[in-house]
């Protein structure tokens, strides 16, 4: 191939891969000219910019302010704002005091109606939730504005609900499935939620059955930058989900679709989780996707959305969202198998297979492979060794996290080139036949145990197309074989960058591996290259460069803030004190108070609940202060036949915002918190021995009622918190530096009282 070919396909696969990427998500431009009747992104982030002032979760004043300033937008809009408040506990027990707000808009000829769901509350106690969830909050409410302008009655009723607690564990969409009225009205339910603070929004469905009946009213809908397909959907029904919509699936058996975005994951529950760092076209992504469904939904049949069977989709420039029916998976596999057995027969016939040749062209293939699989396995193990202060990223996703991903992507091209620089000698028909093998073998394993990934077979149509070219001429036309290679890059493309962004950096081996298998994909092409061992080289140089820009990103800075942890335990049963962090890294900020004394905390299974399971680090002795613990009161201790029945107040005696109560190992048959029962799949299934989490607001109160086997001997663990450890007038902590940050997912900055008691 010359060499002028192979710069031009090169930029044609380099265009190829941008505009994968580009064409996944509008560009937001100011909204100078917006007029009135459309979406605005600059009047949803009018709205993110106020709701993410504070942190304003769940007991913290800032709640009520943001509950307050959404329900006054919907009344700017005319519509009667109504609100649902009571106790749950959902399915973590997590317990907490809901307030959800919820206003309707009536339609001509409703039979069910649209529900639009976000949720205000931010994740305790630091992060100002603008991705999570103020952009979902304000998606629905200039989606809901720029409709009402339209003065256009829908034919469906359209409730609007925006749900709190959802940090907890889910519990305002928990109350409101199980509790309010309106939800024997609902249809189909639009989810605006977010993981991280950019990137594409991506589209998954909550279904009991078959997706069938979603996928092809979404696609009737139209909306301009689909974002979806049938792997992430499999993916996603094997994995415990935790989004609003899975208790309107699990609880109401009521269908829906997730808009939710991953990308900078490091933001995620953390204070960086600001106004500033939210992407703005994510934002007008998310209204890209609300006022076309909107607009279609609100005026369908939604009480005809179940199906038994599902559908194969997946997006792709210039086509939007491509579906077809399961039943094609076996027939579309068995015609790549086919063709690929004639075109060997072919190959054989005209002499432009050997059967050595390809045998050889297994090894490059199967080296490529295996390396960058290894390489990629153990990437996360050796960045955290070498750079230690990765340990304190719960994510594990670091802030130059995309940067590691180039560089490994890079290193694996590198890998394969020069494998097959190595077997040069073999012609590219020969070379192909192993990877149409391998991608045959997959195709033919996610057809039976991952369906939703069946539609990687048609980038395997463009590899068995480019055997045909290949074998019948000598001089194939370049730009052809990058034209059949196009739909590989543009399906695995988003992949490669997908999976360790949402999965952490520990996932790097789908990227390596996925760079790996796209890259024999594209051995039509690069097969012809004969300067296989310089783009080598050049991809090792440009992995060490990216290494090294990663290497000087590595450190915390303002922009880029160390997650840091602080509390003050007191232990009221020994009238001692401690410090103690998650810190595997301590930051100068906290080495003030557990410096050179440090020392590791001992072994307890009673340690309090966090997303990630995580323990203490370190510790060090503290002075003791005057903090008030609990008024503790048992009101009732009983033996009714085998069972002992005991009921206990807990009281707060100061400003607090957590109550944990944890236990010995013993069976807990039945429990209620403050009016609420917890669930008997809870009870058998808790995880080291919590019994409740009380989310506490307005210095409530905890009441609990108890049975367990009369002959067993309980013992309550209480671990009583306040998030006031910086602002407390009995500590002078100072503020943290610029360049550090809350950790997120732990308690945090909390003065905790603990105490032990045997009933």
């Amino acid at each position: 191939m010359k060499k002028s070919t192979v710069l031009s396909t090169l930029i044609l696969i380099a265009i190829a891969i941008y505009w994968s990427f580009k064409s996944s998500m509008p560009t937001y431009t100011e909204d100078t000219t917006t007029l009135k009747t459309e979406f605005s992104t600059d009047r949803a982030l009018e709205h993110v910019e106020q709701i993410s002032q504070k942190p304003h979760g769940v007991g913290f004043p800032e709640h009520t302010v943001v509950k307050g300033y959404i329900a006054n937008e919907l009344k700017k809009l005319g519509l009667e704002v109504t609100f649902q408040e009571g106790y749950t506990a959902g399915d973590w027990g997590n317990l907490s005091k809901v307030n959800n707000i919820l206003a309707r808009i009536k339609g001509t000829d409703s039979k069910k109606a649209l529900l639009l769901l976000s949720h205000y509350d931010s994740h305790p106690h630091s992060s100002l939730g603008a991705s999570d969830a103020a952009s979902g909050v304000a998606t629905i409410l200039e989606g809901v504005r720029q409709f009402v302008v339209k003065e256009k009655k829908p034919k469906n009723d359209i409730i609007i609900l925006i749900s709190d607690s959802e940090e907890l564990g889910l519990n305002g969409a928990d109350l409101f499935v199980n509790k309010h009225p309106w939800i024997r009205d609902v249809g189909l339910v639009l989810n605006f939620e977010a993981r991280g603070s950019g990137g594409p929004s991506y589209m998954l469905i909550e279904t009991n059955k078959g997706n069938k009946k979603l996928i092809e009213e979404f696609t009737k809908a139209n909306p301009e930058y689909p974002v979806a397909n049938s792997l992430v959907y499999s993916i996603y029904k094997m994995l415990p989900n935790d989004t609003d919509l899975t208790i309107f699936r699990e609880d109401g058996d009521v269908e829906g679709f997730n808009f939710a975005f991953i990308d900078d994951h490091y933001d995620y529950h953390t204070a960086k989780d600001n106004y500033e760092r939210l992407d703005k076209n994510t934002l007008a992504h998310q209204g890209s996707y609300l006022v076309p469904l909107l607009d279609y939904f609100s005026n369908s049949d939604l009480s005809n959305l179940k199906s038994l069977s599902d559908f194969i989709y997946f997006n792709i420039p210039f086509f939007k969202l491509v579906s077809y029916p399961f039943d094609w998976i076996f027939p579309m596999l068995t015609l790549g198998i086919i063709v690929f057995i004639l075109l060997l027969f072919q190959g054989f016939k005209k002499k432009t297979l050997q059967r050595k040749a390809i045998l050889k062209g297994f090894f490059p293939m199967l080296i490529s492979v295996g390396i960058n699989g290894i390489v990629g396995y153990f990437s996360w193990t050796v960045l955290k060794t070498l750079y230690p202060q990765y340990n304190d990223i719960l994510h594990g996703f670091t802030y130059n996290g995309h940067t590691y991903i180039a560089a490994f992507v890079l290193f694996s091209i590198g890998v394969c080139f020069l494998a097959y620089y190595k077997y040069n000698k073999i012609t590219t028909p020969n070379l192909l036949v192993a990877p149409i093998f391998l991608w045959l073998l997959l195709c033919t394993g996610v057809s039976v145990y991952l369906k939703g990934a069946s539609f990687f077979i048609i980038p395997v149509y463009g590899l068995l197309a480019s055997l045909f070219v290949t074998q019948n001429q000598k001089k194939p036309n370049g730009i052809l074989l990058v034209f059949l290679a196009l739909p590989a890059l543009w399906i695995f493309a988003p992949f490669i960058k997908m999976f360790p962004i949402g999965l952490g950096l520990k996932m790097m081996v789908a990227s390596t591996l996925l760079t790996s298998l796209t890259f024999i994909l594209l051995l039509p092409v690069f097969g012809f290259y004969k300067n296989k061992r310089f783009l080598a080289i050049l991809s090792f140089i440009l992995f060490i460069g990216f290494l090294f820009s990663a290497h000087l990103n590595s450190n915390f800075n303002e922009e880029n803030a160390k997650p840091t942890s602080l509390m003050y335990l007191l232990n009221t049963n020994t009238n001692s004190a401690k410090w103690v962090t998650y810190e595997q890294q301590l930051s100068p900020w906290t080495s003030q108070y557990i410096g050179d004394t440090k020392k590791a905390p001992e072994t307890s299974s009673k340690t309090l609940s966090s997303k990630y399971g995580t323990h203490f680090t370190f510790e060090a002795n503290a002075p003791l202060k005057k903090i008030k613990s609990p008024l503790i009161q048992k009101t009732r201790d009983t033996i009714i036949g085998n069972q002992r029945f005991l009921d206990i107040c807990i009281t707060p005696q100061r400003n607090v915002n957590r109550l944990e109560l944890i236990t010995n190992d013993i069976e807990i048959q039945s429990a209620e918190v403050n009016g609420v029962t917890l669930s008997e799949y809870f009870l058998k299934n808790r995880k080291r021995n919590k019994l409740i989490t009380h989310y506490i607001t307005d210095n409530a109160y905890t009441d609990i009622r108890l049975s367990f086997p009369k002959n067993e001997k309980l013992e309550l663990t209480f671990f009583e918190a306040s998030n006031d450890l910086l602002s407390n007038p009995l500590f002078s902590i100072p503020e943290r530096p610029k360049n550090n940050i809350p950790m997120p997912f732990i308690l945090n900055d909390a003065i905790v009282t603990t105490k032990t008691l045997q009933f």
